[in-house]
């Protein structure tokens, strides 16, 4: 399964932040990824929602290929044609504002920190946010993710953010008021496991920001580019934001993250307020071009609701058949929670079967799979895990 002196190398190298699991792989292609030995393995964890298209999509390597071989970087000194174009579709297909282009997730959230507290002004500099969700591990960022295990080894944080519960309404009400300059949420939190917002807590939020001046931040980093099946997950809700961070599947798999606003609010931030040495380069914004272009597609974006309900639907059948707690989803973003503290076993089994998955907790299993997998792979992973799970 994977060299030994390869993990030897890494313990050696590598500072120790991640736990990975004992594989190393070589080739990908849509789905699927091939280890040294040439033993195929089902992806449903898209790298955690970072391979919406899969894994070397024609068209993304084509755009990288064809890019790197004229320019692949000259800094935010210049124009480049495709950061300009890659702008233009998120203007066009999203808020109808201009764009800040950066590196990840975490640099989006950070640069929409700013730009709310930029445009609150000195008197309204607090950000409520909600309990489990995941902004990010940067100062900003993680001062927003509202996960005590992940904030306090870095204490003291950002100063001014609250942390409302999800599902309280009356919660979020009374900690928005006129010093705040941000409320932000995801649509559905993945970090945490995969628990959709209430519909009543975002209109909330939407109301409140208008109502105190706010503005309503909706993180759709994991969310986004039909992750939940439309193109972004607010489209489905009846809500519309004044900001939006994205990043992860972005770029097909390349390193890219954006913050757009509505054109009310994307003049804020002027020359000089905020920047990103590598961020809008033409090689990673040809790619998000191309990745873009896929996930912008009718069919795609049906197809993902439709396997995403049959996904559901077994997993559903997991739980009435007692192997499982409960079951959630929207779209190709879902999770099931065991009865025992045995998730870590069964992604380790799961991996041993050829399925990637991932536990967020000690409970719950995440499954993430490339949009583009096949309905044989996915009724094949619900095989799989109900084999595994019987099992234990």
């Amino acid at each position: 399964m994977i060299d030994e002196t390869l993990v030897q190398r890494e313990a050696a190298a590598v500072m120790p932040t991640y736990r990975r699991q004992h594989v190393a792989f070589v080739r990908g292609e849509g789905a699927s990824l091939w280890d040294a030995d040439g033993r195929r393995y089902v992806d449903c964890m898209a790298g955690i929602s970072m391979n919406n298209v899969g894994h070397c999509h024609p068209a993304v390597v084509s755009a990288i290929a064809e890019q790197a071989g004229r320019l692949i970087n000259v800094s935010n000194l210049y124009y480049t044609e495709p950061m300009v174009a890659l702008a233009e579709w998120i203007r066009d297909h999203a808020l109808g504002g201009r764009s800040f282009f950066c590196n990840s997730g975490a640099e989006a959230s950070e640069a929409a920190l700013k730009l709310a507290r930029k445009h609150g002004g000195p008197g309204r500099t607090e950000v409520v946010a909600l309990v489990d969700g995941f902004h990010g591990r940067t100062y900003g960022a993680l001062s927003m993710t509202g996960q005590p295990s992940k904030q306090e080894p870095f204490a003291p944080l950002v100063p001014g953010v609250r942390h409302v519960d999800r599902d309280d309404p009356a919660g979020l009400e009374a900690a928005v008021g006129d010093r705040t300059c941000a409320i932000v949420l995801e649509i559905v939190q993945g970090e945490c496991g995969v628990h959709p917002v209430p519909l009543e807590m975002i209109r909330l939020a939407r109301e409140l920001a208008d109502r105190h001046g706010a503005l309503l931040v909706i993180d759709e980093i994991q969310t986004g580019l039909s992750r939940t099946g439309p193109l972004f997950a607010f489209q489905d809700i009846g809500i519309v934001p004044d900001v939006m961070c994205l990043a992860k599947s972005l770029g097909g798999g390349v390193p890219i993250g954006a913050v757009t606003a509505r054109p009310e609010f994307d003049a804020v931030l002027q020359p000089g307020d905020h920047g990103s040495t590598f961020a809008g380069g033409p090689l990673a914004c040809a790619a998000a071009l191309a990745s873009c272009a896929v996930l912008a597609d009718a069919d795609l974006q049906q197809s993902v609701r439709v396997k995403g309900a049959a996904l559901l639907a077994d997993l559903e059948g997991l739980v009435t058949d007692g192997l499982a707690t409960e079951a959630r989803g929207r779209g190709l973003m879902t999770a099931v929670d065991l009865p025992l503290p045995r998730a870590a076993e069964v992604v380790e089994s799961m991996l041993a079967e050829g399925y990637l998955v991932n536990n967020t907790s000690a409970r719950t299993i995440r499954m993430l799979p490339p949009l583009v997998i096949d309905g044989d792979d996915l009724d094949a992973l619900t095989v799989t895990l109900r084999r595994v799970l019987t099992a234990l």
